[in-house]
C-alpha cells in the first residue's frame, strides 16, 4: 500500500511539471563520467574541471602514513568564498573520484569520509564555486598496506 502511494505521488508530481526526471537523469550522467573515470585527468574533466588552480584556502587534512588503506581518514575545509561543492580524489586508485558534495547557500563547506587507498598516493580536493572556477589542493599520503586489493 505505501509503494502504491508513493508511486501515486510520484506520477502526481510528473504529471504537474513539479519533478524532473530528465534533470536527474542528466546529474545522473555527468556524475557517472566522472566517477568512472580510469585515471585523475578523466576525472577532473568528468567534473568540469581540467586545469583547477592551487589554493592555500583549502584546508585538505589527511595522515601523513596510513598504516591501513582501507580506511584513511579525510576532511576538506574550504575557506574559498561562495563555495558549491567538494570533490574527493585519488590519484593512483582505480577510480580516482572517491566522493562529492554539494552544498546550498549558507552551509559550511566542509567534508569528511574515510577513504580506501590501493597505494602511496596523492589525494586531492577540488572545490568549485558559484561562478563556476575550480581551485584545488592535494597531499601525499604513504600507505603501508593497500586498501584496495582482494
Amino acid at each position: 500500500m505505501k509503494g502504491m502511494g508513493a508511486g501515486s505521488v510520484l506520477t502526481a508530481l510528473a504529471a504537474a511539471g513539479l519533478l524532473k526526471p530528465s534533470r536527474v537523469f542528466a546529474a545522473e550522467e555527468w556524475r557517472s563520467a566522472a566517477f568512472a573515470a580510469k585515471d585523475i585527468d578523466g576525472a577532473l574533466k568528468g567534473l568540469g574541471a581540467n586545469n583547477p588552480a592551487e589554493s592555500r584556502d583549502i584546508v585538505l587534512t589527511v595522515p601523513e602514513i596510513a598504516e591501513n588503506g582501507a580506511m584513511v581518514p579525510v576532511s576538506v575545509v574550504s575557506n574559498i568564498p561562495d563555495t558549491v561543492s567538494i570533490a574527493v580524489l585519488s590519484q593512483k586508485n582505480p577510480m580516482p573520484l572517491s566522493a562529492i558534495f554539494e552544498f546550498a547557500n549558507g552551509a559550511l563547506p566542509e567534508a569528511q569520509i574515510r577513504m580506501r587507498l590501493a597505494e602511496t598516493t596523492l589525494v586531492k580536493a577540488v572545490v568549485k564555486t558559484a561562478d563556476g572556477k575550480f581551485y584545488t589542493a592535494r597531499k601525499e599520503v604513504k600507505v603501508t598496506v593497500g586498501g584496495c586489493g582482494a
